[in-house]
């Protein structure tokens, strides 16, 4: 099966290259939708967070091929599969993010705490619903905490 997803917009901030870094909180980022999806957005901003979903469009085929990694580069973390990670090296290079809703005006979306680069493809935005967008109970390996 063959999917075709088309970009609603695009990710502008300060960032132009993939980077490690821990402090995404501090990044302000601006996320601009196509201006025919403006109305989309109709009452968004009584949200405090929503769920960006983008396109690391900058992972080359190499990375998308990427079966294995150490969580975050740590040699000392296990070796894991990918869908064990959080890695950007994987076969669909699709990267989720829950952020801080700042402010809208009009198609334009100003968040915090966005892990992705000036001009990346944003594929879709969701509000953040307590409840929903939250497992209780869930449970994690102690190496992720490293």
């Amino acid at each position: 099966m063959k999917i075709s997803i088309a970009p609603i917009g695009f990710v502008r901030n300060s960032i132009t290259q993939p980077i490690r870094k821990d402090d995404w909180e501090t990044i302000t980022s601006e996320i601009v939708l196509h201006e025919d999806l403006e109305e989309a957005l109709n009452r968004i901003e009584g949200f405090s967070h929503i769920i960006v979903i983008y396109w690391m469009h900058k992972i080359g085929l190499s990375q998308r091929r990427t079966i294995k990694v150490h969580p975050r580069g740590n040699q000392s973390a296990p070796l894991v599969g990918v869908f064990a990670s959080r890695s950007p090296a994987r076969p669909n290079p699709i990267g989720t993010s829950t952020v801080r809703l700042l402010g809208r005006q009009a198609n334009v979306l100003k968040v915090s705490g966005l892990d992705a680069i000036n001009g990346t493809p944003v594929l879709d935005i969701k509000p953040y619903i307590h409840g929903l967008d939250s497992a209780n109970g869930a449970k994690t390996p102690g190496w992720t905490a490293k």
